[in-house]
């Protein structure tokens, strides 16, 4: 049951690129440094830079598929979601792991309810 178009997709894809870039001083952890500041920056960085590249209604660059954007996402975002354990900033303050963990596991929920594909353009009548 996939509702969520791409168009609101990707409109997603930029707000929480930018929101992880941003989240070390949105949620006060930036002077803990180390792997919990620059994996959301990184992966911020990363999904603007992918979803500027995909095949859909805001990917001027377009080319990479939108079922490969999908896949991207549930990559990054298990990995986001994980990396408190992976890397060992689990036992910090809930506010240093908690946004990786959630913002992983929604993105995660988005994905599984996105649309494969863009709608097909509407074709004018003479």
């Amino acid at each position: 049951m996939r509702f969520i178009p791409t168009k609101v997709h990707g409109v997603l894809d930029y707000l929480v690129g930018i929101a992880l870039i941003a989240a070390p001083w949105i949620f006060g952890f930036a002077s803990v440094g180390g792997a919990a500041v620059v994996i959301p920056i990184v992966l911020g960085i990363g999904l603007i830079v992918y979803s500027l590249f995909t095949k859909y209604e805001w990917g001027p660059f377009g080319f990479i598929p939108m079922p490969v954007h999908l896949v991207f996402d549930i990559v990054a975002s298990l990995f986001l979601a994980l990396s408190p354990w992976i890397f060992g900033f689990a036992g910090e303050a809930m506010n240093v792991w908690l946004p990786h963990v959630v913002v992983g596991v929604v993105v995660i929920i988005v994905v599984i309810f996105s649309k494969p594909q863009p709608a097909e353009p509407k074709v004018a009548r003479a």
